[in-house]
């Protein structure tokens, strides 16, 4: 997953590679989750980083990657909320 590449291409755009919804597991933000994640479970897609909790959790989270991402874009007001909250 980390190779020099990775990292150079990271070092001269980052913000193009942020952690989607605040660093918090893409999978359970689909469920207005706030899970942590493991650093070795992510994914880029369309330019965007996705993390996930666990790898089991990252294989489940690929069986519908956009439709997992369609229902956690809809919830973010919600889990914005319960960022405030922490």
């Amino acid at each position: 997953m980390f190779s020099k590449r990775n990292r150079f291409l990271f070092q001269n755009n980052p913000e193009r590679y942020a952690h989607q919804y605040g660093g918090y597991c893409a999978y359970a933000k689909a469920s207005g989750e706030l899970v942590d994640i493991d650093s070795m479970a992510w994914k880029v897609v369309n330019g965007r980083l996705y993390l996930n909790y666990s790898p089991r959790v990252h294989r489940k989270w690929e069986w519908d990657i956009s439709g997992y991402i369609e229902k956690a874009d809809r919830l973010r007001p919600d889990v914005l909320r319960k960022l405030k909250r922490k």
